[in-house]
């Protein structure tokens, strides 16, 4: 059976202890692979490595770091048909999405490219007589990044790209799921030139994760995940007195105005709703109509659309998304759906007991659609994180955005309108980190950044853009004067005191 060991200092490194993981294959539900689980020894040998390799990482200048970076975006983009066939078979992702995962982790790759402008800092020419002021950004040391499941190509490169274009050594723990993606991409970073030690993956579940928050040579850690989780890791690391910046679930709301482009709407929220088989933070899994004539319109153009699906293994070319990670996960969502009929919403759509023949045991799930759904139903208050459409009919804008602003989460949200006033309105007003406009899934190009509100975010930086850079980096400032370049006399520049 094939083995997927940790990657430290430039190598495979088998685990030492007994603890392994199973990876399935989700389409059809077999044991593919194990993973070896990290010991303390393990991630010991890991953090070694980085700090051993982060001095003369740092040191190297940022136009050098710079063409690493740009070979490692050749390399992944030459190779991004065989990392994309890597992740769906793992994932369970349609090919086509895996591409996707790819490509926007890529563009956080491409801004790294541009370190040498980033990582500048400020100068002031003659603050005080002779005196000059200036900052620099310079590296932390020893980073680190736990990432989840359903994006094991696009959210490691969101982390690492950033701390290691830095000058930081990076610490990948990645999901035990799927986790041969990530370690394909050290190999890549290594081929590019990186230095040994520079990027390191090591696997594991919690054990490894209280390692990483407890290391004192680890002085930033990135996490994506589960609300519960990422608060947990939160607490943790600063505890341990660790720059923390934690990104946790999501209710994702979309509003549906009267005078939206139906067709467009509807076009839009079927593939934000039900893509990746819904297994994305920043998916659209609340669709809020306006009025009842927009929500009888949208709820029967929606049930046809959904319908029209297809539900494929990953490979299916024609497959619009394929099967869920993970049994567990398969029986968690239709758990879900369950209580949503118990809790009294109208299940339109049951896509449980969906079968593929040739391929009984995949974790698959059929599109699912409720209407009628309130906002004190658990269903409606927890992220199911799966091909679950809920409708909620709301009587006016108003009370449109008073859902996304009084949820638990707060990671994205949309309109759909013609009206520009109200748009720009809506934008300002609803309580949500990332909004968009006729755009179901607004999720920020690479020079801006991502990251919710609320218990979507744990920390004070998001994750990549300008806001990666300063999580990534620490200010450094220098205040100099040169000695006989002027008589300055009595006009020294001085802090004030008492006297």
């Amino acid at each position: 059976m094939r083995q997927v060991h940790h990657f430290i200092n430039g190598q495979h490194v088998a685990g030492t202890g007994a603890r392994k993981g199973d990876i399935y294959n989700p389409n059809t539900g077999e044991i593919q692979a194990q993973v070896d689980f990290a010991d303390d020894a393990i991630l010991q040998q890991a953090i070694d490595a980085a700090a051993a390799a982060q001095p003369a990482w740092a040191a190297t200048n940022p136009q050098r770091r710079a063409r690493v970076m740009f070979k490692l975006k050749h390399l992944i983009e030459e190779n991004a048909d065989e990392l994309a066939h890597l992740l769906s078979s793992e994932h369970g992702k349609v090919v086509a999405d895996s591409h996707g995962d790819i490509q926007r982790g890529l563009e956080v790759v491409e801004f790294a490219c541009g370190v040498p402008h980033l990582s500048k800092g400020e100068y002031t020419n003659a603050a005080g007589p002779g005196i000059d002021v200036f900052s620099m950004r310079q590296a932390l040391g020893v980073t680190a990044g736990i990432t989840p499941f359903n994006f094991p190509a696009m959210i490691p490169m969101w982390m690492f790209s950033m701390s290691i274009a830095m000058g930081n050594t990076f610490i990948l723990k990645p999901s035990e799921k799927d986790p041969s993606l990530p370690v394909r991409l050290a190999e890549l970073f290594m081929e590019a030139g990186g230095p040994a030690g520079v990027l390191n993956v090591v696997h594991g579940d919690k054990q490894a994760v209280d390692g990483i928050l407890a290391a004192p040579e680890i002085r930033a850690v990135s996490f994506v995940g589960s609300s519960d989780i990422a608060h947990y890791v939160y607490m943790n690391g600063t505890a341990n007195g660790k720059r923390m910046q934690c990104m946790g679930g999501a209710k994702n709301h979309g509003i549906i105005m009267p005078d939206a482009n139906m067709e467009q709407a509807v076009k839009d929220i079927v593939g934000a709703a039900y893509g990746s088989a819904g297994e994305r933070c920043m998916a659209l899994p609340v669709a809020v109509t306006v009025g009842k004539k927009t929500g009888d319109e949208f709820v029967e153009r929606m049930a046809d659309a959904a319908r029209a699906l297809k539900v494929g293994v990953s490979t299916d070319p024609e497959a619009h998304y394929g099967p869920v990670v993970s049994e567990v996960h398969k029986n968690k969502v239709e758990g879900m759906i369950q209580l949503g009929v118990d809790e009294g919403a109208d299940l339109l759509l049951d896509g449980r007991g969906l079968t593929l023949q040739g391929n009984e045991g995949g974790y698959f799930i059929g599109p699912s659609l409720f209407d009628n759904v309130k906002p004190g139903m658990k269903t409606y208050h927890e992220e199911i994180f799966g091909p679950v459409l809920q409708v909620v009919r709301a009587e006016s804008l108003e009370e449109a955005v008073q859902l996304p602003s009084q949820h638990q989460y707060g990671n994205g949200v949309a309109i759909f309108t013609q009206n520009g006033q109200a748009a720009r309105e809506f934008a300002s007003q609803v309580n949500v980190g990332m909004v968009g406009i006729n755009v179901p899934i607004p999720v920020p190009v690479s020079y801006h950044s991502f990251g919710g509100w609320k218990r979507s975010g744990f920390g004070d930086h998001n994750q990549y853009g300008m806001e990666g850079v300063r999580f990534w980096s620490q200010v450094k400032t220098v205040t100099q004067r040169w000695p006989g370049s002027e008589n300055v006399g009595d006009q020294a520049f001085i802090i004030p005191t008492m006297s």
